[in-house]
């Protein structure tokens, strides 16, 4: 193969793992994705170590993907444009190294569930390792319409990647196994068909009387939230949305409030306190509080049923707080110009608010991407909340992808899902995951809506994780096991040859 040949492949990988992309918001071909990773173990069957391949098809998947860590770091962060484009390069090609487990294929692409259990692994690692990055998610792609999505109240988002390379696989071997078609085109009907069946079924069921809730969107542009000169006209825009709404709980956007809590005037507060008292309501402010010298992103709500609060858990590595500062310091020092990026975390499980009949789980802009977190307050929250700032990633596909994590939040939990967002997506959506209301991006207003509570648990809410991971465990297992006794009997054979 000619270097220029080589640099076609090369390219060719790099396009269609950019290819992946169209299967997640705002495009939603969810089966792209399936396709294209079938085309992928194509062209890798003859090679032995395809290890450059995968890595340029992780790499345009990223690129294409998260391409508005770009716009966040320089447009908004105030970073060089070279040293926002290296720094989005660095974290996409950090992230493609993740897609190197499919370097396994050509020696193992007679072990579908083998392939497919490792990927999973691995992706599952990206959600933890250094604090995790899970967005881009391959189970994300089948959010709501796929079949698919009925395994997530079972399996969660990774038992759905699990079975998109188990189903891109079978393809692969359907065109190459003549003789085995039979048996694989009845496991893909069975996967496919049983996720349709599946997400039939009723895993919760509503509990008590609906509540009226407000979501508002201020539309605040990222790049005049914490100007001090905008303040009041941002402090006046939410008022006026505030005593427009009569609904029993209003909810604002995350760090709607662009001051810290004990600088918010006392007559703004007292007047929204008013309106809350004369409509016997309550409301929900995204603030940053300080307490006892520590810095939290909170939401804090007060009304009809007394003051409560959640604090941010998960924060956002070099957006909220510097992971090993004494290093990475000068990053914050100078390059970006980012307000509160040393913040401190809440309590890891805290309680559900209480609104009436209804109790409340909240989550903080992209904490609601770890499913395993979310459920910490489940099953006694009846509905979820996500309270967001997507400002920073502009007019770019972030926003619609955070609005499809919200809804498998939604499918896995079997419950409502609440976004209150700045610039959008200002949502809700139901316990099966389908929007049923929102704002279009990039308007001041509000959204109102009946909200239903309910209860019960999924198999996700009571096993989260440990399922899929166990079973991956278990087949990585199984095979390396049976290689080896494989490999025993075959030796025993060969002596008793010997012997003969």
């Amino acid at each position: 193969m000619t270097l220029l040949s080589k640099q076609a492949l090369n390219i060719s990988f790099f396009f269609l793992g950019g290819l992946l992309v169209l299967s997640f918001s705002p495009f939603n071909f969810y089966l792209i994705l399936p396709l294209a990773f079938t085309i992928f173990f194509w062209l890798i069957q003859k090679n032995n170590l395809p290890l450059k391949e995968c890595i340029f098809f992780g790499l345009g998947f990223f690129i294409f993907g998260i391409y508005w860590i770009y716009i966040c770091l320089q447009k908004f962060g105030g970073m060089p444009e070279i040293a926002a484009g290296l720094s989005t390069f660095s974290l996409c090609l950090f992230l493609s190294f993740f897609f190197l487990s499919l370097s396994i294929f050509p020696k193992c692409k007679n072990q579908p569930l083998f392939v497919a259990a490792i990927f999973t692994l691995v992706e599952w690692v990206r959600s933890w390792i250094f604090t995790g990055f899970p967005w881009l998610t391959l189970g994300y792609s089948q959010v709501d319409s796929s079949p698919l999505a009925g395994y997530i109240p079972i399996m969660g988002i990774y038992g759905v990647s699990f079975l998109l390379i188990l189903n891109s696989h079978l393809i692969f071997l359907f065109l190459h196994k003549t003789h085995q078609r039979l048996w694989i085109i009845f496991l893909i009907i069975i996967i496919w068909g049983g996720g349709h069946f599946l997400k039939k079924i009723e895993w919760t069921e509503p509990n008590g009387e609906p509540i009226e809730v407000t979501l508002l969107q201020g539309n605040v542009k990222q790049d005049e939230k914490w100007d001090q000169t905008k303040i009041k006209k941002i402090l006046n825009k939410y008022e006026s949305l505030i005593l427009k709404s009569n609904s029993p709980l209003t909810v604002l956007p995350e760090t709607s409030i662009p001051l810290l809590l004990e600088y918010i005037p006392s007559n703004y507060l007292n007047k929204i306190k008013g309106h809350m008292k004369k409509i016997g309501g309550n409301i929900i402010l995204g603030v940053i509080e300080r307490d006892e010298g520590y810095i939290y992103n909170s939401a804090i709500s007060f009304g009809k049923d007394g003051s409560q609060k959640y604090r941010k858990y998960h924060l956002v590595p070099f957006g909220e707080y510097v992971p090993l500062r004494s290093i990475f310091g000068f990053v914050y020092e100078d390059l970006l110009n980012m307000p509160f990026n040393d913040l401190s975390r809440g309590e890891r499980r805290q309680l559900p608010m209480n609104f009436d009949q209804q109790k409340i789980a909240i989550n903080i802009c992209y904490e609601d991407v770890f499913g395993n977190e979310v459920i910490n307050q489940l099953p006694s929250a009846n509905i979820l909340l996500n309270m967001s700032n997507d400002a920073w990633y502009g007019h770019s596909i972030a926003a619609e992808q955070h609005l499809q994590i919200s809804q498998a939040r939604a499918i896995e939990t079997g419950r409502m899902m609440l976004r209150a967002t700045n610039t959008g997506v200002t949502a809700f959506i139901n316990e099966k995951g389908k929007i049923i209301n929102k704002l279009p991006q990039f308007e001041s207003g509000s959204l109102t809506q009946n909200v239903q509570g309910f209860i019960g648990r999924t198999p996700f809410i009571k096993y989260g994780h440990f399922p899929i991971l166990i079973l991956c465990f278990l087949i990585i297992s199984f095979t390396f096991f049976r290689k080896k006794l494989f490999g025993k009997f075959l030796a025993v054979i060969k002596k008793q040859s010997k012997i003969r």
